[in-house]
């Protein structure tokens, strides 16, 4: 299933550089970055292996934002996709929907470990996080919400709002609410249970581990005693495993690390396989706030449930629970943090510390210019890394797939662009 990678045309190639000028011309300036030397465009992936519409060949360490956990274009998800394609594209999510959507449902309520779950399908990170917020307000009658500082949850207004970025939120916050306040992530939960124990709080979300904020892990039992916290202010724990869930820190959802069990859920990425699908799970008791559909639900999309993602997802949920890949993680994730402890050791100048779980890694620099160069010279070597938190964190998230000699081979290419990110 794995590629091995060749590499040969320049970075970017003469027809990145070509569908980057037309892209430019048609697109919003503020989504797509382009600078002399970024961004290559795709064409192909399979397993660990990405090619550029140049031919050149690259091992991604981003999963494609952690979404290909299973590796890219898994022949299972392939072929449900295909199969599903030939007898239904789209639906009637939330009018007449479709059987994919019913056994997916069953499949996320089942492997969630909540107690009779129920779930609201979706279709990105965000919109499940609106799906929580909403719930919690039902099932509560709390509007007060507690995040945290580094925490990433999504761009729409609800996730927005108890996301912590002042750059994302700043342009729009004459738009935003006031129902959320920000508190230290892993740091003391005094005055966590002052604010829930004072406020008409209603829910308190929380990445067990932080991703896009630098890959950030809380000290033990630090979700557990909040989680206490809020069992005892009635306030909702919401767990945003987004990014961490099925699989990816060596359990299927993080916070079970700190036996953990969440209210509400959010879910996605790496369960559609590379198609765009989330949800919301929450026990039976808390999802019964929302009132019964008379015809017309107050919570929905177009695209709820549709047959082709769910098709995709109920594949890619199988490869991982049927071949392990939490235990894959967490025995991959221990041989990457040797070989990446070893790579500190001998950058110390550069490198401080690797951090993280299972393989959701990330290296920390002393400098911030210097890991974004390295992001960049990493793609002339035919490597896929991103920046995390200030831009200081260098992160390492491979599919869970990914082969021993791929990996090797991935942070040798590593440590040759760690070199020479001093020339740029």
């Amino acid at each position: 299933m794995n590629a091995q990678p060749n590499f040969e045309n320049n970075i970017p190639g003469r027809n990145s550089r070509l569908l980057g000028t037309l892209l430019s011309q048609v697109e919003s300036r503020n989504v797509t970055f382009q600078g002399d030397d970024f961004p290559v465009f795709w064409d192909r992936a399979l397993g660990s292996t990405v090619w550029d519409v140049d031919g050149n060949a690259y091992i991604d360490f981003t999963s494609a934002f952690g979404v290909a956990s299973i590796g890219h274009t898994h022949p299972a998800v392939v072929g449900a996709i295909k199969a599903q394609a030939e007898r239904l594209i789209h639906g009637m999510g939330d009018v007449h929907p479709s059987a994919p959507k019913t056994l997916l449902c069953q499949k996320i309520a089942l492997a969630s470990g909540l107690d009779n779950a129920k779930v609201i399908l979706s279709q990105n990170g965000g919109d499940a996080v609106e799906s929580a917020l909403k719930t919690a307000l039902l099932y509560t009658g709390g509007a007060a919400v507690c995040a945290f500082n580094g925490g990433y949850h999504g761009m729409s207004y609800g996730a927005l709002n108890v996301t912590s970025r002042t750059d994302f939120r700043e342009p729009f916050r004459e738009q935003m609410g006031s129902f959320v306040s920000h508190f230290p992530f892993g740091g003391s939960l005094h005055e966590i249970k002052s604010f829930l124990g004072g406020r008409n709080a209603g829910a308190v979300i929380v990445e067990p581990i932080q991703g896009r904020g630098g890959i950030v892990v809380p000290p033990d039992g630090w979700l557990g005693e909040l989680k206490e916290i809020c069992a005892k202010s009635n306030t909702l724990f919401i767990a945003d495993e987004i990014f961490t869930g099925w699989g990816r820190t060596g359990s299927l959802f993080a916070a079970t690390h700190d036996r953990v069990i969440p209210d509400i859920m959010c879910v996605g990425k790496a369960m559609g396989g590379g198609m765009p699908i989330s949800a919301c799970v929450a026990t039976g008791d808390i999802m019964d706030c929302w009132p019964k559909s008379l015809g017309e639900s107050i919570h929905t999309s177009t695209f709820l449930g549709n047959p082709l993602a769910c098709a995709a997802s109920l594949a890619a949920i199988d490869v991982i629970l049927q071949e392990d890949l939490s235990h894959r993680a967490s025995e991959t994730g221990a041989l990457a943090i040797k070989l990446l402890s070893e790579i500190v050791e001998r950058n110390l100048a550069d490198l401080k510390s690797v951090r993280g779980r299972g393989l959701m890694l990330g290296i920390e620099f002393h400098e911030k210019e210097k890991c974004l160069r390295t992001v960049t010279t990493a793609l002339q070597h035919g490597l896929f890394v991103l920046p995390a938190g200030d831009g200081s964190i260098l992160e390492i998230l491979p599919p869970l797939t990914i082969t021993e000699t791929e990996l090797r081979e991935g942070l040798t290419r590593l440590e040759v662009s760690l070199a020479e990110a001093d020339k740029k």
